[in-house]
């Protein structure tokens, strides 16, 4: 893991540290914004995440392909469920990725260290799912399951 991956993970609360345990047991995880580019964080934490066992679903328009899977242009293009919804995107447009995420039936959000949406987070609460923001889901799965 190179150290710019993630800054070093924000506080947590105990509920959050909790949520954050329950959200990394998820198996199949849409990363918003999964980037084709080996110096982008979003592809390091794919490469991570697929690494430790995970199944990654890539969303990105942009690509056909990121890390030897489809890419999809949206959260309602994939088939199947999605249990984690992991953002790399700007924060205004993580209130929409939420309601997509929501309408398909994710079982949770993870914004990314850096990434804050009141919004999204608001939204995320309403419809009953699990929330996180401002973390780094490398830095929490390293940090609680080391291998």
């Amino acid at each position: 893991m190179s150290a710019d991956a993630c800054p070093l993970p924000s506080p947590t609360e105990p509920e959050t540290g909790a949520i954050i345990e329950k959200m990394l047991k998820y198996q199949r995880i849409a990363i918003v914004g999964l980037s084709d580019d080996p110096s982008r964080p979003s592809h390091e934490i794919g490469s991570y995440l697929i690494s430790v066992g995970k199944e990654i679903i890539p969303i990105n328009p942009n690509v056909s392909e990121v890390l030897g899977r489809k890419s999809y242009a949206t959260l309602a293009d994939v088939p199947g469920r999605i249990d984690l919804v992991n953002v790399f995107r700007k924060p205004e447009a993580c209130a929409d990725i939420t309601r997509q995420a929501i309408a398909i039936g994710a079982k949770g959000i993870w914004l990314q260290s850096g990434i804050v949406s009141d919004e999204a987070r608001d939204l995320a609460k309403k419809a009953g799912i699990d929330f996180v923001q401002n973390q780094c889901i490398l830095v929490q799965h390293s940090m609680r399951h080391p291998r």
